[in-house]
């Protein structure tokens, strides 16, 4: 937004960042965001410039390497150096594009990298603190818990619950499936049966017309005066008696002996065809009605008639497939089986959880107590569902008393903004200590403290600066004073 270039070395421990407000302190935690994939557009382009570029480089966390190779983002030519470099590009467009070691990544991959390496707290991470996920999951995070486990066996007791809810459907479609079968097997169809049924069908209702058409060609044949067969005779008696006298006459004498073979024998097919071609109306009747059954079934259950033994086949086969479906006591077993693992992950999950509960919140306690809230007193409650949740049995809630004597209630009740931002403050020292990013980052989470409390947040960020790299945008010179390093934001008008 204001800054045309800038390089910034940031070292181990404690480091401050003040400034006037307005100054553009933030400026940098905003930068360093959208290096980590963090939601970002055009507005953050400076004016006139084309685009906006931020580099980060960080040490490899030991956490990191192997994703970070499993995504081909592993360097291999430093030779294993622990060096790591994020860099992103936003276009005066909105455009986006970004690179892990030098090699193109989405957004999504920087988020995931920069899970690995910056813990980021904002002045109203107090806000966080009252939904319950995030609370539960800085109860897990504290506890070192791993859910995963639990959250596969709910999923498998649910799917296992679904599945036997499931069972009346199932149950009605088996049903339906077994009248479908059994009106198909009053009909029986065979494989080849429907074009052998068409075929005798054919032949029978033109039976009358196939006889006399046989009788007419017989006629014509072999049994009228003037037939085929005796002009055939006549012209092979009359060549026979030249033929010592004109050899170039036994050719066409040969083939006319030939046809003459050839008519006989089409008349003794054409008699077998006579006697074996009665009119038999009986029998096509019987062929109607079961034309008639496989074209009744066929509309019924809308597919080509020649499609029903097939049909008939699919259909077997799916109820039986619906009847291993259908077990009621498989599906009650694996319901059974499935609820128990659930349980059995759930409570190792509750155990963990209520041991971790009383530590956070002495630990929270103990940081209170510095941050200028002496005899508050910090809260982890869990209370038990209803129903079982994929995340356990338990809901987990932060309740805080400001002072001696005073009930705990919901950090959501709490009423003075100070307060919250204290008591956030002691839950992300406190869940800080233990979390794995190298680089923690306080963004004003000390706004609205000041005196002692304030002496007290700077010896907490400089505690936490012995570990791990801190660093924290603050207006309090207490916090300041306490810092390893001090970098001071300016902002002046220029041309």
């Amino acid at each position: 937004v204001i800054v045309p270039a800038l390089e910034l070395d940031l070292q181990a421990g404690f480091t401050a960042l003040t400034g006037e407000t307005g100054a553009g302190k933030s400026i940098l935690v905003d930068a360093l965001q959208l290096a980590l994939g963090h939601r970002g557009d055009a507005g953050v382009v400076r004016e006139g410039a084309t685009r906006a570029e931020i580099s980060a480089e960080f040490d490899t966390p030991a956490s990191l390497r192997p994703w970070l190779a499993d995504a081909g983002f592993a360097d291999e030519e430093d030779g294993g150096d622990d060096l790591l470099l994020l860099r992103r590009t936003l276009d005066a467009q909105g455009k986006s594009r970004a690179w892990i070691n030098g090699s193109p990544a989405t957004i999504g991959q920087l988020r995931e990298a920069g899970e690995h390496l910056v813990d980021i707290h904002g002045q109203h991470a107090w806000q966080s603190l009252t939904r319950p996920d995030a609370v539960r999951g800085l109860l897990d995070g504290y506890a070192g818990l791993d859910t995963a486990p639990l959250a596969a066996a709910w999923s498998a007791w649910r799917s296992a619950t679904d599945a036997r809810s499931r069972q009346a459907d199932l149950e009605r479609e088996r049903e339906r499936l077994q009248w479908q079968i059994a009106e198909l097997d009053k009909l029986a169809p065979g494989a080849d049966e429907w074009p052998e049924l068409n075929a005798e069908h054919h032949r029978l209702s033109h039976a009358q017309a196939i006889i006399d058409a046989v009788q007419a060609a017989l006629a014509a044949i072999s049994e009228d005066d003037d037939s085929a067969d005796a002009r055939s005779a006549q012209a092979i008696g009359a060549l026979e008696g030249v033929l010592d006298h004109d050899p170039a006459l036994r050719d066409p004498f040969e083939v006319l002996r030939s046809a003459q073979a050839q008519l006989q024998d089409a008349a003794h097919t054409l008699h077998a065809a006579l006697r074996h071609g009665e009119l038999d109306p009986e029998r096509l009747q019987v062929l109607d009605e079961r034309l008639a059954a496989w074209m009744g079934l066929a509309r019924r259950f809308r597919r080509p008639a020649e499609e029903l033994p097939a049909l008939r086949a699919a259909w077997r086969d799916e109820l039986t497939r619906l009847d291993a479906a259908t077990d009621l006591d498989a599906l009650e077993a694996r319901v059974k089986s499935t609820r128990q693992a659930y349980d059995t992950a759930a409570q190792a999950v509750s155990a963990q959880r209520k041991a971790a509960a009383p530590r956070l919140a002495a630990s929270v306690t103990a940081a209170m107590q510095q941050l200028g809230m002496a005899g508050g007193r910090f809260e982890v409650a869990l209370e038990p569902l209803a129903e079982p949740q994929r995340h356990g049995r338990e809901a987990a809630e932060f309740r805080v008393a400001g002072h001696a004597g005073s009930t705990p209630r919901a950090l959501a009740k709490v009423a003075s903004g100070g307060e919250l931002s204290r008591i956030a403050l002691a839950i992300a020292v406190t869940t800080s200590e233990l979390g794995e990013t190298g680089t923690l980052i306080f963004d004003e989470i000390d706004a609205g403290v000041g005196g002692s409390v304030a002496d007290a947040v700077g010896q907490l960020m400089r505690r936490l600066g012995r570990d791990r790299q801190v660093l924290c945008v603050t207006h309090l010179p207490q916090v300041a004073a306490c810092a390893d390093h001090h970098c001071v934001v300016s902002k002046a008008a220029q041309g």
